[in-house]
């Protein structure tokens, strides 16, 4: 069973600063049918203007994993650690007890553009932790890149519950296979370009929650940057 979350359904949030979308319920948006999937709680599809940002704000028991694909986002949090995430890069946040950081767009010229994704952990009052690695796009050139599981597998983040964040970029023409293993669940969501899923055309922004399939074909006639999430 496959049910596509289109991209112009989501919810919107526009201030002067930011311009953000949401694939699930969130902030002062509330859409009893689109409250997460499995575990996953959250994908905001965020832009921000030259020089704004988050300012310091507080989060607890939630995985938090940001994705930039465009731009250079600056990252500051109450564990001590200071960053700059770019295209490639991936940061995960254990918020557990508790733990506050900021998110500012680094250039004062160019805006940045990154999705943030919420995983539920598998456990309340975790001890906050902060992982920041970048992946060789070689790794995802049409094919699956393991990119965050519970275990660290193959210099993966990790990420406190049942979950492995994988990503690809696939070329125009390109296809791929996504196995699911019995009882899996998968959500895919299309960072950028164009991709046919078993006979559904998603375009950047949409999603679709996959269920009760052993497998599912990807293929992408214009090139497109994918993230599966497969999920207990």
């Amino acid at each position: 069973m496959i049910l596509v979350r289109d991209r112009d359904r989501r919810g919107h949030t526009r201030l002067g600063w930011l311009d953000s979308r949401h694939t699930f319920s969130f902030g002062e948006y509330r859409d009893p049918n689109h409250m997460g999937f499995r575990s996953l709680r959250v994908i905001n599809d965020d832009r921000v203007i030259p020089g704004a940002g988050f300012g310091t704000h507080g989060h607890r028991d939630m995985e938090i994993i940001t994705v930039v694909l465009e731009g250079a986002l600056a990252h500051r949090d109450s564990l001590g650690h200071g960053s700059t995430i770019r295209p490639g890069e991936v940061q995960r946040m254990s918020a557990g007890t508790g733990i506050t950081h900021s998110e500012y767009n680094a250039s004062q010229t160019e805006p940045v553009h990154f999705l943030q994704i919420w995983i539920v952990p598998e456990a309340r009052g975790l001890t906050p932790g902060y992982q920041q690695a970048r992946f060789d796009p070689q790794e995802q050139h049409n094919r699956l890149r393991l990119i965050a599981d519970r275990h660290g597998t193959d210099g993966a983040l990790v990420v406190h519950q049942d979950a492995r964040v994988l990503a690809a970029t696939l070329d125009a023409g390109a296809s791929l296979e996504v196995p699911l293993e019995p009882a899996r669940h998968a959500w895919l969501q299309v960072a950028g370009g164009v991709v046919e899923l078993e006979g559904d055309e998603l375009r950047a922004g949409d999603g679709a929650a996959i269920s009760a399939e052993s497998a599912v074909r990807l293929r992408s006639g214009v090139g497109a940057q994918l993230l599966v999430f497969d999920l207990a």
